[in-house]
């Protein structure tokens, strides 16, 4: 499966732009813009699945449609405006498919489906998609705690994408401020914070794309990362609730575990037990149906910290239900 590398090869626009990419090697088989517009909807529908359920569940049907669907699509004969279209539709499922990988942990998995939508965003000459899948990197890398390659990689999705739209610029300055945090470069991730904040509040319509979506939920957790990353941990807990305030019900279900648990593990650390218990109670009842590692790692931690206040009733009950949740994950996750 591979681990993470910070020393992987992450190809310039240069490098991909235009590439040939293996296109009508098989000239008996066609393809127009509904094959395209298939593949855009599985893709969300894939999402779909992963948002709810959990990369472990998502990933073997996406991989297969990859394999399956996508491939053969490629090598189809097209026009030319339907080639790029659908090497640009691949390049999100392959991204896609990537993030369900550093759900489950695979991160070296993860790290090449990335690399691979890269290279066909460069073979479509979409420079937007390209950037969008960087973002993403920079993301996986900051989850890694790599807070250099976390920076390079969002600021140069900033670089690589024209004349952004308000959400997309929010989008991708969101995410170089908790990149220059892990670096300690307090200055300019208070003013990216400011740039994301600026441009979320010129974005007037519509919840924004599938994948490039970023709303005030958002912004208050990338400022919980931020002010973390800087030292203010009371500050992310703030902005962790004020998240929690603002999410609505197109949100998943994963993500609301995965925040709840950084913000009752920050909640312990400034010694608030029974506040943190609290958090994690109402996170544990997410869990049962939730294929993620990045979210068992919360309950893996939570276990964890409790660890040395069993002597307290309430750390007691929170310690042993997160047992009981792993034990009970371990023996029911479905094989890959």
């Amino acid at each position: 499966m591979g681990l993470f590398s910070v020393a992987l090869a992450i190809p310039g626009w240069s490098d991909v732009v235009g590439r040939a990419y293996a296109l009508q090697s098989d000239p008996l088989a066609r393809i127009g813009q509904a094959e395209v517009d298939s593949v855009i909807a599985i893709t969300d529908w894939l999402s779909e699945i992963d948002h709810t359920f959990g990369g472990h569940h998502a990933r073997p049907m996406a991989n297969a449609f990859l394999t399956e669907t996508v491939a053969p699509y490629l090598r189809a004969t097209a026009p030319e405006h339907v080639r790029k279209s659908m090497l640009t539709a691949a390049a999100m499922a392959c991204y896609l498919t990537g993030w369900m990988a550093m759900d489950e942990g695979l991160h070296g998995l993860a790290q090449r489906y990335h690399v691979k939508g890269l290279e066909l965003a460069g073979a479509a000459n979409n420079r937007t998609t390209y950037g969008h899948i960087l973002r993403g990197m920079s993301v996986h890398a900051a989850q890694m705690g790599h807070g250099p390659a976390a920076t390079q990689c969002a600021n140069a999705a900033a670089d690589s994408i024209p004349s952004p739209g308000p959400r997309m610029k929010a989008f991708v300055a969101g995410q170089q401020a908790h990149g220059y945090a892990l670096v300690s470069s307090s200055r300019p991730a208070l003013q990216s914070l400011r740039e994301t904040e600026r441009s979320l509040d010129k974005v007037t319509s519509g919840p924004g794309d599938t994948f490039g979506g970023f709303s005030y939920a958002t912004l208050a957790y990338a400022t919980a990362q931020v002010r973390y990353a800087l030292g203010d941990v009371k500050g992310s807990v703030q902005s962790l609730e004020e998240h929690f305030k603002l999410r609505d019900k197109t949100d998943s279900r994963r993500s609301g575990m995965i925040f709840g648990g950084l913000m009752a593990e920050r909640q312990l650390e400034l010694g608030h037990l029974d506040a943190a218990c609290a958090t994690w109670g109402r996170i544990f009842t997410k869990y049962p149906a939730t294929y993620s590692d990045r979210a068992a790692e919360r309950v893996r931690v939570a276990k964890r910290l409790l660890t040395p206040h069993l002597a307290h009733p309430q750390a007691r009950q929170t310690y042993e239900r997160a047992r009981a949740l792993l034990a009970q994950k371990s023996a029911t996750r479905p094989p890959v």
